[in-house]
């Protein structure tokens, strides 16, 4: 974002009132002055989904011989799911909205605030801070801390062959799970003297068991992914492929047919009134500051023809360009505005007339 600022120079002897004028831009012929842009409303469509990766254990394989382990699965794999989906707005320059502040004296409009692709934010006022959209970004969760080779014995890391080596782990869990058993029931050979060794003691025995047992069930690591999609409609939109998604895969090209199909639908609410025809136009528009009165719209997300998500928004292509009175800017008034950085809108505008 940055400021312009405009220092005019009004001679104490002028007379009259000048306005400040503001016209439509034309390249090449437009007088010196600052350029603005009002916006188009993009919506951003933000998928925050969970990717768990499976890695199977060294001895999966004799899980249910030794341990009688069902259904432990030899093979790594990814299993993704979609957490939640959010939808917001944000403003882009419309190339086609493109306006000319000039610069004349006896005016009192000295400060533009812009967006840096040129967006009218303010008019003799501090700008808003332009909001932050998500970004895609992928964050691993806590990961299992363990390392299972740690916790094998010596006589398991003396065995000739992966079968025996699965034996006497098996083995070494069995007398874990029987101590703590002992040890809960006081019937342990070494008694601890207080409850907090005991709870250390039994805790150590926890943490040896979870090792070994990784070596059998395998590990699970999860990372949570955020993607972003961006859309500028120009009206309705319907049923447009938004993105493809899998469980297996996660995100994947729309042309992937592995993944399911999300679909976007821009519904226009038609919320503003019909234009009077026969309202009489200022002779000053073209001295008027723009701004846009913004129409409201829906949006659907769907999946497999059910609707995961809607939201109604405000979008600035669904409504119409207004004039503010350039006699606001004037030296009778000290005037200020703030304008939506989404939909161009006024959100406050102040005039005084100096005393």
């Amino acid at each position: 974002m940055k400021h312009i600022l405009l220092s005019l120079l009004i001679c104490s002897f002028a007379l009259g009132h000048a306005q400040t004028e503001v016209s439509p831009y034309q390249p090449g012929v437009t007088k010196e002055g600052v350029t603005y842009f009002l916006p188009k409303t993009g919506i951003h469509v933000t998928v925050t989904a969970r990717r768990k990766s499976y890695k199977p254990g060294e001895y999966s394989r004799y899980a249910e011989r030794y341990l009688r382990l069902k259904n432990v699965t030899q093979q790594p794999y990814d299993e993704w799911e979609i957490l939640k989906l959010d939808i917001t707005t944000y403003g882009s320059a419309d190339p086609s909205q493109a306006y000319t502040i000039k610069v004349k004296t006896k005016t009192s409009a000295p400060l533009v605030g812009l967006a840096p692709d040129g967006r009218l934010l303010s008019v003799n006022t501090t700008m808003p801070a332009l909001p932050q959209l998500s970004r895609p970004s992928v964050v691993k969760d806590k990961a299992p801390t363990l390392n299972p080779a740690d916790y094998k014995t010596g006589e398991i890391l003396a065995a000739g062959s992966t079968s025996k080596m699965a034996e006497l782990t098996a083995n070494e869990i069995y007398d874990i799970r029987e101590n703590r058993s002992m040890l809960t029931k006081g019937q342990a050979d070494f008694m601890p003297q207080d409850g907090e060794q005991l709870r250390l003691m039994l805790k150590q025995l926890d943490t040896n068991e979870e090792a070994l047992l990784q070596l059998f069930k395998g590990t699970v690591t999860t990372e949570t992914h955020v993607f972003t999609f961006d859309l500028i409609p120009d009206g309705n939109v319907e049923n447009a492929l938004l993105f493809r998604f899998s469980k297996h895969f996660g995100l994947v090209d729309n042309d992937d047919l592995s993944g399911t199909p999300f679909y976007i639908t821009v519904e226009d609410m038609h919320t503003l009134p019909s234009e009077d025809p026969t309202a009489q136009k200022s002779k000053n528009d073209k001295e008027d500051l723009r701004y846009i009165v913004p129409g409201k719209a829906t949006i659907h997300l769907m999946r497999d023809n059910h609707e995961i998500a809607s939201q109604v928004v405000t979008m600035a292509q669904l409504g119409r360009v207004e004039h503010l009175g350039g006699d606001l800017f004037n030296k009778k008034y000290t005037t200020s505005v703030v304008l939506s950085p989404e939909t161009g809108a006024i959100v406050k505008i102040n005039a005084e007339e100096p005393q």
